[in-house]
């Protein structure tokens, strides 16, 4: 009698690109491009699902709920329970009180590093999407963590006026920034990066870390990280895969700004 359990464990944790779901999200790029959603609803299928299943107030409930919706049900684009140890133990190392995301989604990464920081401390989540923003805000406060997680509408390469909002609104000023995650359009990593180095919101000390920078890649940031190696930044390159599955290889990089 065939194995249909090691298949399908198989399918699902080996070979993730025969899954319907990771498929539809591979034909889903012209909706990615105008929206930031794959367009077949998986994003409000996941908000649905984590208000309907995950305990309120509770951070590690919200998080196990999303990873497996994201494993068994529709991939996403969120940095995943593999690659979330990285980010978990950067900010842990960082302590910071200020930090910075670039790229909501739907709020798995806030949720992940939200929870990790000081009820003093404050996350900025950032996101070119409207309805992925509202999508987040939900999972947040269902998370229980408004009172240290904000998301702002915009993009930091948009020309100026959300990074005016973050100096009127949020506290950003010279030095104040401890730490920044990037997880967004792959070919902004280093614009935006460029553009919070010309505000002299980052410290000696300040922590950055990017995800995906092999798959899909984000090859420029990466030569500059390796360019500036010993001067203006110190980079450790974390091997690691693809969320959800164990078959693509992936680099999340942990920079630490020199100044």
């Amino acid at each position: 009698m065939a194995n249909h359990g090691g298949l399908g464990a198989l399918v699902r944790d080996r070979l993730p690109l025969l899954r319907w779901s990771n498929i539809r999200f591979a034909l889903g790029g012209v909706s990615l491009l105008r929206t930031g959603q794959v367009g077949d609803g998986r994003e409000a299928a996941l908000r649905d699902h984590v208000l309907a299943n995950a305990t309120a107030g509770d951070p590690e409930s919200v998080l196990a709920t999303i990873d497996d919706f994201a494993r068994n049900r529709s991939m996403l684009m969120n940095i995943g329970d593999e690659k979330g140890l990285l980010l978990d133990a950067a900010v842990r190392r960082a302590a910071p009180t200020l930090l910075l995301e670039l790229g909501t989604y739907c709020g798995y990464s806030a949720v992940r590093t939200g929870r990790l920081i000081s009820a003093d401390a404050r996350l900025v989540s950032v996101e070119a999407g409207p309805a992925n923003a509202e999508i987040a805000r939900a999972v947040i406060e269902h998370a229980g963590l408004t009172d240290r997680v904000s998301v702002v509408v915009g993009k930091i390469g948009d020309g100026g006026p959300t990074v005016q909002r973050l100096l009127d609104e949020y506290g950003f000023a010279v030095g104040a920034l401890d730490f920044v995650f990037i997880d967004h359009w792959k070919t902004a990593y280093l614009p935006d990066l460029k553009t919070i180095i010309a505000a002299n919101w980052l410290h000696p000390g300040a922590i950055v870390v990017a995800d995906n920078v092999k798959v899909p890649g984000a090859p420029r940031y990466r030569h500059y990280m390796r360019e500036h190696e010993g001067t203006s930044w110190r980079t450790i390159e974390h091997k690691t895969h693809v969320e959800y599955q164990s078959l693509l290889s992936d680099l999340v990089l942990e920079s630490e700004y020199l100044g």
